[in-house]
């Protein structure tokens, strides 16, 4: 839900178990409390998309037993194994960090990763000031007052054996059976040359080259569930940035075409019934290329992020989590 900073306080003061996500300025005066946040000004409440650096969204938790901790790139690996057996864990981490970079390449091999429940996402910035360094993405630990540019912050919550957690992915995408293979010699998220039908090739002049929308995403199948790289941007110098880092010697394939983004998107959510999330989080890139400022969703409702967290590092889709 959407609230201002002086209704944000009062529940923090009131004692609720928060998390938070708004603009950075914001984020910074809210008092000590049971909370973490991240900055973001782009959220999908119930009233509709909105980009705003004067109210916060807010996702309140059941207070029960919980952790607040806070990773640095040395020790985000510890982040499964300090998970309640029975619960989830949200994980926040600032775009462009090195701990997310860490996280987004290795939390495979993270000891626990699958066993337990993670989920979270990035934090950023509005696009008009992504690189002011006055204004990084940041998370906060409110529980010190902590505010981070470099680490990553988790709440971890347990919740009874009664209830089972389900972590639920929303990827509209599909592979496009009618191209060839890409493969990378390299992982990262700024890639240069690329292997397709056996040759090498640069993989910006690929992409001009095929027409490739690079609104959508390059996939690979990951235990059956296809897992999006977002393609962010072609650089002055050739390279291509991408949304999630890409792994050696893995087939791509670029998404099949879509007619109508927007309304793909929003009948993946319409086909949902009943459904009451406890979190969920959103990409940018759905909020910019579905058009959803000012539209509705029926439900999953949560800030727009700069990156998801379903396990591992995720882009293009919407995550959420429910209790049954």
């Amino acid at each position: 839900m959407m609230k201002t900073f002086d209704e944000v306080s009062t529940l923090i003061k009131e004692g609720r178990l928060l998390q938070i996500a708004g603009n950075d300025d914001l984020l910074r005066k809210l008092p000590k409390g049971d909370w973490i946040g991240g900055s973001t000004e782009y959220f999908m409440p119930a009233e509709g998309g909105i980009i705003s650096d004067t109210l916060l969204f807010v996702t309140e938790f059941t207070k029960e037993q919980f952790t607040i901790s806070t990773y640095g790139v040395d020790t985000i690996n510890q982040v499964a194994v300090e998970a309640y057996d029975s619960g989830y864990s949200i994980l926040i981490m600032p775009f462009g960090s090195e701990v997310s970079m860490e996280y987004a390449l290795n939390a495979p091999e993270y000891e626990g990763m699958y066993i337990k429940n993670i989920v979270g996402w990035v934090s950023g910035v509005r696009l008009e000031v992504i690189g002011q360094p006055e204004h990084p993405p940041i998370v906060v630990n409110g529980a010190t007052g902590e505010v981070f540019t470099d680490k990553a912050v988790v709440l971890h919550l347990q919740v009874p054996e009664s209830k089972a957690v389900s972590i639920n992915i929303i990827n509209i995408f599909n592979t496009d059976k009618n191209t060839s293979a890409i493969t990378f010699d390299y992982g990262g998220t700024i890639v240069s040359t690329c292997h397709v039908d056996g040759k090498e090739v640069t993989f910006a002049d690929y992409i001009k080259q095929n027409d490739f929308d690079t609104r959508l995403p390059i996939i690979t199948d990951c235990f059956g569930v296809g897992l999006n790289i977002e393609i962010v941007s072609i650089n002055d110098d050739g390279t291509v940035q991408l949304g999630a880092p890409v792994f050696p010697n893995t087939k791509y394939y670029p998404a099949e075409k879509i007619d109508d983004y927007e309304t793909t998107f929003n009948n993946a959510i319409m086909k949902l019934k009943n459904v009451e999330s406890v979190f969920a989080c959103n990409c940018l890139s759905n909020f910019l290329h579905g058009g959803l400022e000012g539209k509705k969703l029926k439900s999953l409702f949560g800030p727009v992020v700069f990156g998801e967290i379903a396990y591992q590092k995720l882009s293009q889709t919407l995550v959420y989590v429910t209790l049954e």
